[in-house]
């Protein structure tokens, strides 16, 4: 595909804020149905764990580890990633990911043991990257900063609906129907690649037609020298550690919360059907926070205080699911800190492009260090909230260390500038 030509300097599109072309939203909801498609792939791995473990031995550790693997690969390959997508743009990358996801997908349909679905599993990760960092570059590089937050939320929501297809149609209705997990996967690795069926056409007509109006790749190659300028360009500037807080918190709530939420709320005494929707009750407070947070702080051209509202909403959320003594009060608290997790995700992925000496060409070379510092987040915390649970028998001081990440979101919050 021909990327990232003929687009308007950012200069010439900084003086018409109203110039967006229409296709330029559709590539964006395609760039959604990626990310569906990603996490549906994903999950199907943790809705179909059970069978796997019993269809290739698997010990209780070995489905840990296929579990943690995606995010604790995310660590080291983060960066590396982000580096490559900003040279070669977010529509070749995006691409190139899915296809790299939907092998490995299929791949995985194969295995016959933990090595063969470890290493397939780690080569899905590969894939996931690209679509983590490729969807905030292409919105950087089509849309003006005033709708980066709205635009951003659009490809947050495909996450959540692939998310949930894993589980209601994967599991439960392509299982049954096809007769198990691995003709399951066939068929999400399959649809995977059909989707570059429309992606490709569709994403090298808009790369002709209309480039990168609001900033391109970065002007380097893959030289030595070029990669680590632009790591220390990042790495170096205040708002962008202040961020990585801001994300290694939001990526310790998330994955701490979706882990331990039903067994809390079991242990709170409700029945398995209540303490499934519970966790399922998180997921809709992030989904709210995702589509009124973002296009609000657009609005009103304020990301400090969506950051610090976020962060005061997880905050309170956290302190009712500690000190709440019922089944209602952990559902209500988990709308709650939901809401301020799904606020705060689009905006992560959005301040770097406005931050000047980072802006679209360095995006996703910005958004790949929060991933790779923030999913020590994701891995650690479920990890230190059962570990915590096992040493107290009570999840009060994970949940204690939860909200002192809060606390730590609120403070990085209220240091950020108005980018």
């Amino acid at each position: 595909m021909t990327d990232d030509e003929g687009g308007l300097t950012v200069a010439s599109a900084a003086g018409d804020r109203d110039t967006v072309a229409p296709s330029s939203y559709a590539l964006v909801v395609l760039g959604g149905v990626s990310y569906l498609l990603l996490m549906a792939n994903w999950f199907a791995l943790a809705a179909f764990l059970e069978p796997i473990g019993r269809g290739i031995g698997l010990s209780d550790a070995q489905s840990g580890a296929l579990v943690g693997a995606v995010p604790l690969t995310y660590v080291p390959l983060s960066l590396l990633s982000g580096l490559a997508l900003d040279r070669i743009g977010a529509r070749r990358g995006i691409a190139l990911a899915v296809a790299i996801f939907g092998v490995a997908q299929l791949l995985r349909s194969a295995t016959t043991g933990f090595a063969g679905m470890l290493a397939t599993t780690v080569l899905f990760a590969v894939g996931a990257t690209g679509i983590t960092f490729g969807l905030p570059k292409l919105v950087a590089s089509v849309f003006p900063s005033r709708l980066l937050g709205t635009m951003s939320t659009v490809y947050i929501l495909g996450s959540y609906a692939g998310t949930a297809a894993a589980y209601s149609v994967g599991r439960a209705i392509l299982g049954p129907e096809l007769g198990g997990w691995r003709p399951t996967f066939r068929v999400l690795g399959a649809a995977a690649l059909a989707f570059l069926v429309v992606w490709v056409p569709v994403a090298a007509w808009h790369a002709r037609r209309h480039g990168t109006p609001y900033g391109g790749d970065a002007d380097s190659e893959f030289s030595l020298g070029s990669l680590r300028a632009d790591v220390a360009q990042v790495f170096s500037h205040r708002v962008m550690r202040l961020l990585v807080v801001v994300g290694t918190v939001y990526l310790l709530l998330t994955h701490s919360l979706q882990g331990w939420l039903p067994t809390l709320a079991g242990a709170r005494g409700a029945t398995t059907a209540r303490a499934a929707t519970v966790a399922t009750l998180f997921v809709v407070g992030q989904a709210a926070g995702t589509v009124v947070v973002p296009p609000l702080s657009d609005r009103l051209e304020r990301r400090r205080g969506a950051v610090v509202a976020c962060g005061v909403a997880a905050l309170v959320g956290l302190v009712g699911l500690a000190l709440g003594g019922s089944v209602l009060a952990a559902s209500a608290a988990a709308v709650v800190v939901g809401t301020g997790v799904g606020g705060v995700s689009p905006l992560v992925r959005a301040i770097p492009t406005e931050i000047e000496e980072i802006g679209p060409g360095l995006t996703a070379t910005a958004v790949s260090l929060v991933f790779a510092v923030g999913e020590l987040g994701g891995f650690f915390g479920p990890f230190l909230v059962g570990s915590l649970r096992d040493l107290t028998g009570s999840f009060f001081p994970g949940l204690a260390l939860l909200a002192v990440g809060a606390l730590a979101m609120v403070a990085a919050g209220v240091r950020l500038p108005e980018v």
